[in-house]
C-alpha cells in the first residue's frame, strides 16, 4: 500500500513541477483576471506564460541540465569486456507501448527510448549463453492490457531471438521495483565466478536514467556493468536552438529523473 502511494504521489509531483504545464494555469488565471476587470494582474501572467514558454523551448535551459546528468556515469566499454566476464544482461522497461493498443492492433508499439530495445536484441545475439532479464509491468497509474516484459516478450520471438536464457519481471511499476524484483532472479540465473561469487550484469537503460539505477542496484547490493543508451544531449550546447516539443520532452525527462532521486534519496532506497 506504502509503494502505491509512493508511486502515485511520484506522478503527481512530476505533473505538478513541470514547467510546460504551468503555462495553461497562468493562462487561465490571466483570463480570471481579465474578467474581473484586473488588467495588470492579467498582463503579469501573461507575461510568465510567455517566460515559461521560452525557457521550455529554448533548448540549453533543459540540455545544460541533462547533458549533466547523462554524463554523471560513465559508460562500459563492451569490445573491452570478454564473454566470461559477465553475469547476464539486464534490460529496464520504460520503451515499450504494450497496454490496448498493443491488444487492439496486434503490435508493439516502441517509444523514442527505443535503443533499450535495440541494443538488447544485439546483445542478446552476440551473447546467446548469457541469461538476460527483461523487468517492466507498466509505468501508468491504471494500466490496461499486456505488461512491458510481456510485450518484450513477443518482440523477442518476431525476432526470432533464442529464450533458452530468458527471464522476465512483469511486477514493477517503477526502477526500485525493478530492481527488488528482479534481485532474486540475478542471485539464482546469474553466471558465478570460480569461487563462487556473481558476475557483474550488463545495465541497459537510457543514459539520463542511469545514475538512478545503479544508486539502487548498489543500495541492493548488485554490481552492475552501465550501457547507456537513448541519449539526448550532444557534447556541446545549441545555443540557437527554439523547439517546444524537444524542450518539453528535456524537461519530462529531467524532472522525471529529479524528482526520482529526491524521492529515493529521502525514502532510503539509494
Amino acid at each position: 500500500m506504502i509503494d502505491t502511494i509512493f508511486f502515485i504521489l511520484s506522478k503527481v509531483v512530476q505533473f505538478c513541477i513541470e514547467p510546460l504545464n504551468w503555462v495553461p494555469i497562468f493562462v487561465l488565471l490571466a483570463l480570471l483576471f481579465l474578467s474581473l476587470r484586473k488588467p495588470h494582474l492579467c498582463k503579469r501572467f501573461l507575461v510568465l506564460a510567455l517566460i515559461d514558454l521560452a525557457l521550455v523551448g529554448w533548448l540549453p535551459a533543459s540540455e545544460v541540465f541533462l547533458r549533466a546528468l547523462e554524463n554523471a556515469v560513465t559508460k562500459t566499454e563492451i569490445t573491452k569486456l570478454s564473454n566470461n566476464e559477465v553475469g547476464g544482461i539486464i534490460i529496464l522497461g520504460g520503451a515499450i507501448e504494450g497496454g490496448e493498443i498493443a491488444v487492439d492492433r496486434g503490435e508493439i508499439s516502441i517509444y523514442s527510448s527505443a535503443e533499450r530495445v535495440t541494443k538488447a536484441f544485439e546483445l542478446i545475439r552476440k551473447n546467446p549463453n548469457v541469461p538476460f532479464i527483461f523487468s517492466g509491468y507498466s509505468g501508468r497509474i491504471t494500466p490496461k492490457g499486456v505488461t512491458e516484459a510481456d510485450a518484450f516478450k513477443q518482440l523477442i520471438q518476431e525476432q526470432g531471438l533464442s529464450e533458452q536464457n530468458a527471464h522476465y519481471e512483469n511486477q514493477s511499476r517503477n526502477t526500485y521495483e525493478n530492481v527488488l524484483h528482479m534481485k532474486p532472479m540475478i542471485e539464482e540465473f546469474g553466471l558465478k565466478t570460480e569461487s563462487g561469487g556473481l558476475k557483474p550484469w550488463l545495465l541497459i537503460t537510457s543514459a539520463s536514467h542511469m545514475y538512478r539505477s545503479t544508486k539502487i542496484f548498489q543500495k541492493q547490493g548488485l554490481e552492475v556493468l552501465p550501457m547507456l543508451v537513448d541519449y539526448q544531449t550532444a557534447n556541446s550546447l545549441q545555443w540557437t536552438m527554439f523547439d517546444l516539443v524537444d524542450g518539453a520532452h528535456n524537461w519530462n525527462i529531467l524532472v522525471h529523473e529529479i524528482v526520482g532521486l529526491f524521492a529515493y534519496w529521502i525514502t532510503g532506497k539509494i
